[in-house]
């Protein structure tokens, strides 16, 4: 199987590094991994904004032709959908994971005061309008990965999107969901997926 490069997208408070796990298991896999940091990563930028930083770095490291294959953790999950469902990722992605990403809000986004908490509380325009078109992700072959051991996404099953593929983890907790061995071996199977499109 010809293998797309990947371009993993961190959440908030993050950095690149959080992937680093992630990274060296992809590749040792054969996979041509990519990410960067987001600037800033603390939700004083809307998400919007952010996914124009995809959008960016897809032009200037990727070939015009080139697909690519994107991983969303957290907060990046929903940056990462609105590159493809409003700046034209659609048409340069073809398989799209998101891992524990609130697609749906979380109710942890009330804790601070700061425009991108602001778009990920549950019931927000932001999260609104972007599930108002979610029939756009039938175009890249999607796949949500949440576990109901969150506590960070509240309540979990707001990382369901009710789209595309579903995998449910028994993974404790939220941060380790971009480390465990079954988070791994579960986006390798859904980056190993028949493109559709």
């Amino acid at each position: 199987m010809k293998r797309n490069p990947v371009l993993l997208v961190h959440g908030i408070f993050r950095k690149k590094t959080v992937f680093n796990r992630m990274s060296v298991y992809l590749s040792a896999l054969g996979w041509e991994v990519h990410s960067f940091d987001l600037k800033p990563s603390n939700a004083r930028l809307g998400l919007d904004k952010l996914a124009e930083q995809i959008s960016a770095y897809v032009t200037h490291h990727f070939a015009p032709n080139q697909p690519i294959d994107l991983v969303g953790l957290s907060m990046g999950g929903l940056v990462s959908r609105y590159y493809v469902q409003r700046l034209g990722g659609s048409e340069r992605v073809k398989r799209f994971v998101t891992i524990a990403s609130p697609h749906y809000g979380t109710w942890l986004a009330y804790t601070l005061p700061f425009i991108g908490c602001v778009q990920m509380r549950p019931g927000s325009a932001f999260l609104q309008d972007l599930n108002r078109d979610i029939e756009i992700l039938s175009k890249v072959n999607f796949t949500s990965i949440w576990t109901a051991y969150d506590f960070v996404i509240v309540p979990a099953q707001n990382s369901r999107l009710g789209v595309g593929q579903e995998i449910k983890l028994r993974v404790f907790a939220h941060a380790m969901m971009v480390r465990d061995k079954k988070t791994l071996q579960a986006l390798a199977q859904a980056l190993s997926l028949p493109i559709s499109n």
